[in-house]
């Protein structure tokens, strides 16, 4: 692919936007335009299509999410313009200009049964409104364009915005030493620098389809809280408790899938490369936030 592409990205303050524009800068793309809230509303169909008709994009990478979990509950129709209609609005306007579009998408979109990976076809019955809305939002994507890539990932951190590493750091700094983490659910982790490559090399092909991506490994969020700190070395005890045990100390959250395992077949097909190992991942990050 030519490097004058024209790729317009979204949520260019969040975590993964942030490092999407990082790494096309760095791979000498010059036309790259990163985009939030205050240039764009995504929710207003007729501004999102005026805009990507008179930018006329190669390629949409669309990161731009609700992703406040619990407060979603609270607020179902407008994370459901947020999540559903805005990806809809999204794709129809790439149709118009045939762009290649990037949808980034949860592990929440599955019901979070069983012990097995998800296989990227396997039916999607999200258990809260976050879960449900980006599913639709999936499906709008899928039913409006052939030129897409889909791609689920889970539990995500970065260098830009808030995140479960920096939550569990802070905490320590405050000087907590001791903490209950939940160790009945079951994922990975996804560093937005790492994902951020295999989205460049994505959209330099036609290999359209749906995608999990994700650090390699399955922990739980106490296993995670407890090589954070290991390599911060942050002497904090982590207490493993159940979902069950944790929502008598915080009520009224949304619920979270126990089963966040991903299988990565499609991917392997494809001939992309899988993200490195999860502590390889914190390790770089945890350096990354010591330059900052």
């Amino acid at each position: 692919m030519s490097n004058d592409m024209k790729i317009l990205v979204t949520g260019v303050k969040g975590q993964l936007g942030y490092d999407c524009v990082r790494e096309l800068t760095l791979r000498g793309y010059t036309n790259v335009k990163g985009i939030d809230i205050d240039d764009l509303d995504l929710t207003k169909e007729d501004d999102v299509k005026k805009y990507i008709n008179e930018y006329k994009p190669d390629v949409v990478m669309h990161n731009a999410a609700w992703t406040a979990v619990d407060k979603a509950e609270e607020n179902e129709n407008k994370v459901y313009e947020v999540n559903a209609l805005a990806p809809k609005y999204i794709a129809e306007a790439c149709k118009e200009v045939n762009a290649k579009m990037v949808y980034i998408s949860t592990d929440y979109v599955f019901n979070g049964l069983g012990d097995k990976p998800f296989n990227v076809d396997d039916p999607k019955e999200g258990l809260s409104v976050y879960g449900k809305t980006k599913a639709q939002g999936e499906d709008f994507v899928t039913s409006t364009i052939d030129k897409y890539f889909i791609v689920r990932i889970s539990w995500v951190f970065g260098k830009n915005g808030n995140n479960f590493v920096k939550t569990m750091l802070k905490l320590a700094n405050m000087g907590k030493n001791e903490l209950n983490v939940v160790c009945d659910q079951i994922g990975s982790v996804t560093y937005t620098y790492d994902l951020s490559k295999l989205l460049c090399d994505m959209i330099e092909t036609d290999k359209y389809g749906i995608y999990h991506a994700t650090n390699e490994g399955y922990i739980s969020w106490a296993e995670f809280a407890y090589e954070i700190f290991k390599q911060a070395n942050k002497n904090v005890k982590v207490n493993p408790i159940t979902t069950e045990e944790y929502l008598k100390l915080v009520p009224q959250q949304a619920k979270r899938p126990l089963n966040s395992r991903m299988s990565k077949d499609s991917l392997d097909k494809a001939g992309f490369k899988r993200l490195p190992d999860w502590k390889d991942a914190l390790s770089r990050y945890l350096k990354e936030l010591e330059e900052k």
